[in-house]
């Protein structure tokens, strides 16, 4: 990582030694300017520098404001100037914020301007032909630097967009759907191994360098030998998860989709007790429980939704419940989809092997044996079994859709759960392939996919994903076999044991923290492309958003004379192995999917339940041309992540993410407004069309360059909180659902009730605002000139 130097966290914006001019906004008339001082045109046979200026400022303005490109005359000034002395112009990109770096032919990169005509009148014809001499001179020193200039003199060269426009071209649904077939005719006998050896063997094959497979031995919890039971004692009737009478549980008639739906980590045993309506397991649904049965085990009957399944164990917990059966109301799921009377499977672990917590589970390591994450009794269920026990009525299809609710007039109903899950010791395999960068090779892009699925026999899962993947890779190695390389190494990588918790990324990712924490760039998802038929949508942290959404609109589809939609682009808490990168090192994120649409209003977090997919890869996109379009929206992320010289990051979209997210009008707290609104005023100057010269990679030397890529992937970090509630994200720039419009932990202490809890989230914003706009002002302090250079 470069070291920044110089950087002295008192240095104000205005300060007046900085490279590029302010200027301020006034209230109409032309800009006026204090007196230039010591003005001379330097220029050296190395390089042309940049003069120092004074700040120019109009009293009352309050906004930087680019210059224009006419010149305007340097009138009023205190000091006398020169009447001769016409004003520098900054060069002004037209393409606007500084990671645009092409080529481009109206751009001008250095300051020109003649000097006064009272001295040329003075001097004599022989000092004039001198000077064209030395002018002549000069200038053949710089047109011979910059013609016979050596590699290490210069960064690399701007991203070629017919390379990219082959590589995506060379992306095509039907190169996707071979690599499907031949996915679906991996061997599934012995797990994961076998599918980690075929990517292994085709990754290598495609020309991916050291790739390797990384194995770890962890504590899964896996299916017992009969599937999970509810029995109503009323009624004495005996259900399994989806509703179907289990009677004698002759387990030859049993479908093995049974045995899957159950709670990964849940406690294990019998359970008898009364089963409670909590709804969505809010702290206000709770306030309406009944508490006149403190006495008798209570089971709470929750819908997903709304909020991480774990904060709301949490709290279902503290209220003094033992067990809870879970389901996902119809109202909630999408048109197209009917899951009434299908049970699913769900995990209780946050991430990594629970026998290792935090730590990495490598041979040697200290093992404890957590059969179970949580003390209570959990359990899944289909919505059609939810509703029998709800009303004693069955589920009928076609109807109204009408929110499941236990009715008033409803008696106390007491039920039997018996759970029997088993937890051992399993070997998962990850697959990590390089592709090599050519400037910066210990900066890493990593590409996350995944092998490993929750229901056997079910492919639809992982495979669509998996091939994307292998067709992105086979596309760029191909160029590479031509000569081209990129500018920082790409980390493809293929995680085993996602499905109980994203255990393959967290364990890789714990062994390899330390290097990850300087050299990790962005994570780039293919978790599972295509969950349904609808319209694409995009996941992705706020310093990728505008990246992701200029990429985003090229693939809306959009009926002539029928409004177009925006993209649907987000910056909310998912699932999936990019967990680890966004949660625990806030490495900037993106993910293309696509979803089915209608859902209902509050549907967060239904992703947490594992539905089995009767679907294959082929059935749910035959012509692979879903797969076809985030391969391309991926592929282009992918490229310009790992070739644009400066990185596609945007400070000022984290500075209005940030704003968003206060000015809702609770906020009482004057400071952090005011501290939120100078982390926009930094971040727009950082980013603004005045600093674009200074980040230009042809006016900045290599190291320079790097620095400032460091400030950029370092921004989200400053967003890191220590012990955030459970389930919640240790960044809080996620939000817990795609409309969320306040700070998560801030929803956590409305729900708590704590003044104290609201005040200490205040202070952990304030600080993270506060940490962000330091970094920020580190990365200005770059670009002020060097004060021991020679004048």
């Amino acid at each position: 990582m470069g070291e920044v130097r110089g950087f002295n966290s008192n240095t104000e914006l205005q300060g007046s030694n900085m490279a590029y001019r302010k200027v301020r906004a006034g209230h109409g008339g032309p800009l006026h300017s204090r007196a230039l001082e010591n003005v001379e045109l330097q220029a050296t046979a190395l390089e042309l520098e940049w003069d120092m200026e004074k700040e120019l400022e109009e009293p009352g303005g309050d906004r930087f404001q680019l210059e224009a490109s006419v010149c305007h005359p340097v009138g009023n000034s205190s000091d006398g100037g020169d009447p001769d002395m016409e004003p520098i112009q900054p060069s002004i990109s037209p393409r606007g914020r500084f990671e645009r770096l092409e080529e481009d032919p109206d751009y001008m990169t250095h300051f020109t301007r003649p000097l006064p005509k009272s001295q040329w009148r003075t001097f004599c014809p022989l000092a004039r032909y001198a000077l064209l001499g030395a002018g002549l001179f000069i200038l053949g020193l710089i047109l011979g630097r910059y013609t016979h200039a050596t590699p290490n003199q210069t960064s690399s060269p701007p991203p070629d967009n017919d390379l990219y426009q082959k590589i995506l071209q060379d992306i095509t649904a039907e190169k996707i759907q071979s690599h499907i077939r031949a996915l679906n005719a991996v061997s599934t006998e012995d797990g994961e191994l076998s599918r980690a050896l075929y990517l292994f063997r085709q990754w290598t094959d495609l020309g991916l360098t050291n790739v390797y497979l990384a194995n770890y031995s962890v504590l899964l919890s896996l299916p017992g030998s009969s599937p999970g039971t509810i029995t109503d004692k009323a009624s004495k009737k005996c259900y399994l998860p989806d509703g179907n009478a289990c009677n004698t549980l002759n387990l030859e008639t049993i479908s093995s989709d049974q045995f899957f739906s159950f709670a990964a980590y849940s406690a294990t045993g019998i359970l008898e007790g009364e089963m409670i309506d909590v709804q969505y397991g809010s702290t206000r649904d709770l306030s309406q429980v009944n508490t006149s049965n403190q006495g008798t085990n209570r089971i709470a009957l929750l819908k997903l939704g709304q909020a991480p399944l774990i904060y709301k164990l949490s709290l279902l917990a503290d209220a003094g419940f033992v067990g809870v059966l879970t389901y996902v109301d119809p109202c909630d799921l999408p048109s197209q989809q009917s899951q009434e009377d299908k049970a699913f499977g769900i995990t209780l672990n946050p991430g990594g092997d629970p026998s290792t917590p935090m730590d990495p589970s490598i041979s040697g390591s200290y093992r404890e044996l957590r059969k179970n994450l949580t003390s209570l009794f959990v359990q899944p269920i289909a919505a059609s079994l939810a509703r029998e026990l709800l009303s004693g009525l069955p589920f009928e299809r076609g109807s109204p859709c009408t929110r499941l609710s236990m009715s008033a007039t409803s008696g106390r109903r007491n039920i039997t759960l018996k759970i029997g899950t088993k937890a051992e010791y399993k070997t998962i395999y990850n697959v990590i392939g390089y592709l090599k960068g050519a400037t910066n090779p210990d900066r890493y892009v990593l590409v996350g996919g995944r092998h490993g699925r929750w229901y056997q026999g079910n492919g639809a899962e992982w495979i669509g994903g998996a091939a994307v993947m292998t067709q992105i890779i086979a596309s760029l190695t191909m160029q590479a076999k031509q000569g081209w390389q990129p500018d920082r190494t790409t980390l493809f990588c293929s995680w085993g044991g996602s499905e109980f918790g994203n255990i393959g990324s967290f364990e890789w990712g714990e062994e390899n923290r330390v290097v990850l924490q300087s050299s990790a760039v962005a994570y780039v998802s293919l978790h599972h492309p295509v969950r349904g038929k609808g319209v694409l949508q995009s996941v992705t942290s706020p310093s990728l958003l505008q990246l992701i959404s200029d990429i985003h609109k090229k693939f809306l589809n959009c009926s002539r004379g029928v409004s177009c939609p925006g993209p649907r682009i987000s910056s909310m808490q998912t699932l999936g192995d990019g967990t680890f990168f966004a949660n625990q090192l806030a490495v900037p994120t993106a993910e293309f999917a696509f979803q089915d649409t209608g859902t209902a209003e509050k549907t967060s977090f239904l992703h947490e339940a594992l539905f089995p997919d009767d679907s294959s890869a082929e059935l749910l996109d035959p012509f692979s041309g879903l797969y076809e379009t985030v391969a391309k929206a991926t592929g282009e992320t992918i490229l310009h992540l790992v070739s644009d010289p400066v990185l596609p990051f945007y400070p000022l979209d984290v500075a209005l993410d940030v704003q968003n997210k206060l000015n809702d009008g609770k906020m009482g707290a004057d400071e952090l407004l005011a501290k939120a609104a100078s982390l926009r005023e930094s971040s727009a100057f950082f980013q603004s069309e005045m600093m674009r010269p200074a980040n230009d990679p042809k006016e900045r030397d290599p190291s320079h360059v790097r620095m400032l890529n460091d400030v950029l992937q370092n921004l989200e970090r400053s967003f890191i909180i220590a012990n955030p509630p459970p389930g919640f994200y240790r960044n809080i720039l996620y939000g817990l659902d795609a409309r969320a419009v306040q700070f998560s932990i801030l929803k956590n202490a409305d729900d708590v009730q704590s003044p104290s809890k609201f005040n200490q989230s205040l202070s952990l914003i304030l600080n993270a605002i506060n940490s962000a706009e330091t970094l920020i002002r580190s990365g200005l302090d770059l670009f002020e000139n060097d004060p021991n250079r020679a004048s």
